[in-house]
């Protein structure tokens, strides 16, 4: 079997594949093992979190995202990259450090770009978040039909999905404690930060995380970023100092007075944080991508060609949005996707096709790119008896470069969401360029 029978053969099990392949059981009791109770906790008021089925991708697109992952980190390591890019960005994100950030994720879609038909990447995020749900949903998946069997991942041994994200933590920790005198190989206490934690979506992957630190030995706990408090050059919750936090939230820059104490201790490096200011000015902002799609600028940096071919054919076309070109903007709309720059979550992200003139006049004068419209692909699933239409994207958790999990989401509506039946986090099964020894 060749790359094409490959992605031909994923694209199939995409439409005709309706078998459920979560298993309910071992899901339920994978999350009671956290603690009693903790299903029930998980799955109310969120019962489209997961999706009982798989989602297929070829190897050779598997392959193809991971290239464009590795291309575009280096040219965000690139001086003339970090000068141009943080010219943009907050304050908060010229503050050096050598932390990279945890949980970058880029995000695809399969669909027709400069490259053809293929993975597009649509948008880079700093704390991703779902890694833990997915680690955990791919687990519990159980072989519905023999095609399915054959994908179905083995014994992995240490190197799970969790194992690679607290060596990523770690990691992070070496880097920003190697100037210090004797410093530990972990930190003693990590705080997962985020604002009122307890009241988002996402709160049962914090409660995860603070099991996968506290079977490491590290303290951890879980709050909000008033709580902490810098004093004597450190930072603090309560009686407990904090050594890393890990950063949830959604205030990139850390300008919101409630985040205060917490952008002190990033600008003293009094504790490590990670995501980071600086991380999202360097990957996340999403003029950042009209630059990785600017190929004249690039050449100009001593970009070689065959890294601006590979950007070129996997980037959609993406361009700031300048309210005296609104006339072409409009004109085009149909073919583009208008996204605000700093966004997040699909929020304030409108389809060129769906968008009014109203919104489009609050997009003009707001901080915007338009993007290159790349449909996301589908996934076919039977839902209460009848076959439903999803659509699909794929979500590649990174850290330094290498892809830790790959993991796709399934939606209706105009932007990715956790709202549709039988939609959800769902676990990619590859399909391999040779199966059985077929050629």
């Amino acid at each position: 079997m060749n790359s094409v029978d490959s992605i031909a053969l994923a694209d199939r099990l995409n439409a005709d594949c309706h078998c459920v392949s979560l298993d309910s059981a071992r899901l339920a009791a994978e999350l009671e093992r956290v603690s009693p109770g903790f299903h029930d906790e998980v799955m109310a008021g969120r019962p489209h979190l997961f999706s009982r089925s798989a989602a297929f991708v070829s190897a050779d697109h598997v392959a193809r995202m991971a290239r464009l992952v590795a291309t575009v980190e280096r040219v965000v390591a690139l001086p003339a990259w970090q000068q141009h890019v943080l010219a943009w960005g907050p304050e908060s994100a010229r503050h050096a450090t050598p932390a990279r950030g945890v949980f970058l994720g880029y995000d695809f879609h399969l669909g027709e770009g400069a490259g053809g038909f293929g993975p597009q990447l649509i948008e880079i995020n700093t704390n991703a978040g779902g890694g833990l749900l997915n680690a955990l949903l791919a687990r519990a998946q159980q072989a519905c039909c023999d095609d399915v069997g054959a994908l179905l991942p083995g014994d992995l041994g240490g190197d799970t999905p969790e194992h690679l994200f607290l060596a990523m933590f770690l990691a992070e920790w070496r880097a920003f404690a190697a100037g210090r005198a004797s410093p530990p190989a972990a930190p003693a206490c990590i705080a997962i930060v985020d604002a009122d934690p307890g009241t988002q979506y996402l709160h049962p992957e914090f409660v995860l995380f603070q099991r996968l630190f506290e079977h490491a030995g590290i303290a951890a706990l879980i709050c909000d970023p008033r709580e902490l408090v810098l004093r004597d050059g450190a930072l603090w919750h309560g009686a407990q100092r904090i050594d890393l936090v890990y950063n949830r939230l959604t205030d990139f820059a850390l300008d919101e007075p409630e985040n205060a104490a917490l952008r002190a201790a990033w600008l003293a490096d009094a504790a490590l944080v990670t995501p980071h200011p600086r991380a999202h000015a360097l990957y996340a902002d999403k003029r950042n991508l009209a630059v990785l799609t600017d190929d004249a600028l690039l050449a100009g940096w001593g970009v070689d060609a065959a890294t601006r071919a590979t950007l070129r054919e996997g980037i959609p076309r993406t361009e700031v949005v300048d309210a005296g070109r609104a006339d072409d903007l409009w004109a085009r709309r149909r073919q583009l996707f208008f996204k605000p720059a700093t966004g997040y979550g699909s929020k304030a992200a409108y389809r060129g096709d769906k968008i009014t003139r109203r919104v489009f006049d609050e997009v003009l004068a707001g901080n915007y790119v338009a993007q290159a419209l790349v449909p996301p692909s589908s996934r076919t699933l039977r839902v209460a008896e009848a076959p439903v239409e999803l659509k699909l994207d794929l979500r590649n958790y990174v850290y330094a470069g290498h892809v830790q999990l790959i993991a796709a989401r399934l939606w209706q509506g105009q932007t990715t969401n956790f709202r549709t039946p039988g939609g959800g986090f769902a676990p990619v099964l590859q399909i391999p360029d040779r199966i059985g020894g077929a050629a």
